[in-house]
């Protein structure tokens, strides 16, 4: 085995680097895409460059660990802002809204009706008809407060 890697020199680099980058295909989630690159920079450099391979393996490991956190800067810093930020969010939309007790908040739970839903509501104790404003959601409990 050691024969083989050893004829295979610089390619040793290339291989790797395809293969960690075939993994990718198989295990999604844009990590092994980073080290393979990583290892295929390593294998081309290699063919310019004559150096011991404690050196190749030292650039490899840094290329690794600089890869990774400069994808995902990258990849925060192109995300574009959505202009429904609160789609999958909808109890965190309503923080801040007034709305009107559908029941009384009585030993602190009531409810409220928002468009065609009715939402539990947990805050002070309250007749029905009070106005109250969102405070903050948990779940779907929304917490009141005096609007």
């Amino acid at each position: 085995m050691t024969d083989l890697v050893a004829a295979l020199g610089t390619w040793n680099w290339l291989v790797l680097g395809l293969v960690l980058m075939g993994i990718e295909v198989f295990a999604p989630g844009v990590f092994m895409l980073w080290l393979g690159l990583a290892a295929l920079i390593v294998g081309l450099l290699s063919f310019a460059v004559a150096w011991s391979w404690q050196a190749q393996v030292i650039v490899f490991a840094l290329l690794a660990a600089a890869m990774v956190p400069l994808w995902r800067h990258l990849a925060r810093r192109g995300a574009a802002a959505s202009d429904k930020p609160f789609l999958n969010r909808r109890a965190e939309g309503l923080i801040g809204r007034v709305f009107t007790l559908e029941t009384p908040i009585v030993d602190g739970v009531g409810t409220v009706k928002i468009d065609d839903t009715v939402w539990r509501v947990a805050g002070p104790d309250a007749p029905a008809g009070l106005r109250v404003k969102i405070v903050s959601a948990d779940g779907a409990s929304l917490r009141v407060g005096p609007a």
